[in-house]
């Protein structure tokens, strides 16, 4: 049988067990959206995972909706990076970034002209949105992107590709889930655009399409990855008929021949559990792309152990056990108990809840 901890290649990127950290905000960047220097820590204290995925990270200063959230499309956010990759890559880990850009998930506070964010249709997402201050405010209703803005935007995914392997990452991964921009071009609930990029299956999937061959293009297949979340309406972002959708993205994906395709499906009876009446599509997503598969949803380790034995995924991406236990996956092989998350600590402040979760050796010592 195969275990959590036996290693997998993704691509060019060798992990050494099957266990990835999942992206997390952490709202700890500092100015101009460089990374916080506790972040060196940080992802260190984590390496011993097969694979970190960062925490989301903007691919241009239009592309950020949330507070203290970093980039990587300056020459500044790179050297703000490159420590981090260093220490990871010291302890024998892998990292990739998460390529974002929010898209109607922000308002004017974040856009260097006043103005409301982009998105494929005039139609606001839904709920309040934390501003750059912290203090909560009404979802503004995007300004519609043209398709001359819509290749910029590619661009910038390339060139935040390029500028992520100068940094030191291993890889990149394209955030096409939880409601942001790429996702909302894929649901038809937030695009009722009538050009090339709305209306079918396959005008809507062009946008995505159009990122991953610049990116492949620019860095090389085997080190880019896609998430995607399925049956979620993060922001309000919905599909009337998601089934077909997605398992068209499935296998639109499967001949680029990418390092693996991340799909967020959370398991019944944990606090991730799709909603009642959504498709699971997971299992079908994974056979249409026929590639390395990394499942998320609230797994446990007994979860994330069935996942891999009952062949629904090659690997499982862990959020917050991981972010309470630097040593899980030694914590996993040992049984050991898991630190309990602080909730209050997950969003911006200090290092508190960021680099002082005790390991297994620090408790003992």
């Amino acid at each position: 049988m195969t275990s959590l901890f036996d290693p997998f290649d993704l691509g060019a990127i060798h992990a050494n067990n099957r266990i990835a950290m999942a992206p997390l905000t952490r709202s700890r960047a500092i100015a101009n959206e460089v990374p916080n220097p506790m972040a060196v820590e940080y992802y260190a204290q984590r390496a011993s995972v097969g694979l970190i995925i960062s925490e989301a990270t903007q691919i241009s200063r239009s592309g950020q909706g949330y507070p203290a959230t970093p980039g990587i499309f300056t020459d500044e956010q790179v050297a703000g990076w490159k420590p981090i990759l260093d220490a990871v890559h010291a302890k024998g880990g892998k990292m990739v970034a998460q390529l974002w850009h929010v898209g109607r998930v922000s308002v004017s506070a974040y856009q260097s002209d006043g103005l409301p964010g982009y998105g494929p249709s005039a139609i606001a997402a839904v709920g309040q949105i934390m501003k750059p201050d912290f203090t909560m405010t009404q979802m503004e209703t995007p300004r519609v992107l043209t398709e001359d803005q819509i290749a910029a935007i590619v661009q910038d995914y390339v060139h935040a590709a390029e500028m992520a392997r100068k940094a030191g990452f291993d890889g990149v991964e394209i955030h096409a889930a939880n409601g942001y921009l790429i996702d909302q071009f894929l649901k038809d609930g937030s695009n009722q655009r009538d050009d090339r990029y709305g209306g079918s299956i396959e005008n809507r999937t062009r946008f995505l399409l159009e990122v991953v061959t610049a990116v492949v293009a620019a860095i090389g297949a085997d080190r880019v990855g896609v998430r995607l979340s399925p049956s979620n309406g993060a922001n309000g972002t919905m599909d009337s008929n998601p089934g077909p959708l997605f398992l068209h993205v499935a296998a639109a994906l499967k001949p680029f021949g990418l390092a693996y395709l991340h799909v967020i499906e959370g398991e019944p009876d944990t606090p991730m559990a799709i909603k009642g009446g959504a498709p699971q599509l997971a299992a079908q997503m994974r056979e249409a792309f026929d590639g390395p598969f990394m499942l998320n949803g609230g797994l446990t380790k007994e979860l994330a152990q069935k996942a891999i034995d009952d062949g629904r995924a090659d690997l499982v991406s862990i959020g917050v056990p991981v972010l309470a236990n630097p040593d899980l996956v030694e914590r996993w092989k040992t049984d050991a108990p898991l630190n309990t998350p602080d909730q209050g600590t997950f969003y911006g402040g200090g290092a508190e809840g960021y680099i002082d979760y005790p390991t297994l050796e620090t408790a003992a010592a």
